[in-house]
């Protein structure tokens, strides 16, 4: 990658500077302090939702099994991001190298995608639960469960490693290498870039469309289907005892996909900085806390594990 300097000299950019929030320099051991437990509870919550699945005989059914491959999505997920956050917090010297920054986006993104795959996968297992009921134990034993959670990290990583290749060779730098983000995100480094925007954009709605339209569109696809078989309960408990199954699901997409929408769909999130920010913690930072939350919270069978396991 390469920046133009003034009277047209080239220049190799081989660092950015993370600017984060440096507009809040005051606040910063403060805002290490919450973030740092945010980041501890995000770790013991997921971890606990993952040795639950593994060690409740209760929980070993296709539904946990994905809230488990979820659960640990989460932890490397936030794990891209929290630990740099962190040591920023604490430092003026905010730089990283092309190459790490590179990494993070890659790692971003295919953590991303996958949490797309996965979800939709969430949404069709509930699917098949409430729709098709009979069928279910046939059309989602162990091995459909496995490879369709293997089909998601793969699906999300090669989408990721096709968007690097697509994207990385194209852009070119110019004025500024620091990143007004807390990482190293897409919209960031589009606004440092003076690459064609056109072919950027192209390359970026392609693989947007095909990393959140198609899991979304089965998510929704799926969820419209519950809904439709739900009301079509005769009795008030039947009705709420099928929804409960899926509500907690429910809330996490909404979550996830709420703020992905903000980010990436609405034009003015992404040229005001403070607002990018803003959103940009929900979804790196609060969602994935809120996850075991949700499903511990709302979920009956998650809290007579946890009282099992107290014991």
């Amino acid at each position: 990658m390469t920046s133009v300097g003034p009277g047209n000299t080239t220049i190799m950019v081989t660092e950015f500077i993370i600017l984060g929030f440096g507009d809040l320099r005051g606040f910063a051991p403060l805002l290490f302090l919450v973030f740092g437990i945010v980041y501890l509870a995000t770790i013991s919550g997921n971890l606990l939702i993952m040795i639950l699945v593994s060690t409740q005989q209760g929980l070993r059914t296709p539904m946990y099994f994905f809230l488990a491959n979820l659960s640990c999505l989460e932890v490397c997920y936030t794990s891209n991001i929290m630990p740099r956050l962190l040591v920023d917090l604490l430092r003026e010297n905010r730089v990283i190298s092309v190459v790490g920054c590179i990494i993070q986006l890659y790692f971003f993104g295919a953590l991303g995608s996958t949490e797309c795959y996965l979800l939709a996968v969430m949404s069709y297992d509930r699917y098949l639960a409430i729709c098709r009921p009979l069928c279910y134990p046939t059309l989602m034993h162990g091995t459909i469960c496995l490879r369709l959670v293997i089909g998601s990290w793969v699906s999300g990583f090669t989408v990721a490693a096709a968007f690097q290749a697509a994207m990385v060779p194209s852009l070119t730098f110019c004025d500024s290498n620091e990143i007004d983000h807390f990482f190293c995100d897409l919209k960031p480094l589009q606004k440092l870039s003076c690459s064609d925007p056109q072919l950027i954009n192209l390359v970026c709605m392609s693989l947007t469309a095909l990393v959140t339209l198609a899991p979304f569109g089965l998510t929704l696809a799926s969820y419209w289907k519950i809904l439709f078989t739900v009301l079509h309960i005769p009795s008030m408990t039947g009705r709420q005892k099928a929804f409960s199954t899926c509500s907690s699901h429910l809330v996490v997409v909404t979550l996830f996909y709420g703020t992905l929408i903000l980010v990436y769909a609405l034009p003015f999130a992404g040229q005001v900085p403070i607002l990018n920010k803003t959103v940009s913690l929900l979804y790196t930072v609060v969602t994935p806390v809120c996850n075991p939350l949700i499903y511990s919270l709302k979920n009956k069978d998650v809290k007579e594990s946890l009282r099992k396991l107290r014991v």
